[in-house]
């Protein structure tokens, strides 16, 4: 993807299965600054509904989301 957003933080989700992309994702933006972009990488097909979901419950916008090959990556900016 060239258009890719600017990122702060990769969390590396690749392999792991639903529910612990979005376990670690929520951790991770514990962490972060507002307005602070983290790519979130997995290969779980359960990852897109799961992180769009999340992304509405939280309030933490997810601004893009690509795939390549198997792995799917979403932006996910700190609200």
């Amino acid at each position: 993807m060239t258009d890719a957003p600017a990122t702060d933080r990769t969390l590396d989700c690749k392999g792991l299965l639903c529910p612990m992309p979005i376990v670690k994702l929520s951790k991770m933006i514990k962490e972060m600054a507002s307005g602070e972009v983290v790519v979130l990488e997995a290969t779980d097909p359960g990852a897109v509904p799961d992180v769009i979901a999340w992304s509405k419950n939280t309030g933490h916008p997810l601004i893009a989301q690509d795939q390549e090959g198997k792995v799917m990556r979403f932006w996910i900016r700190k609200a």
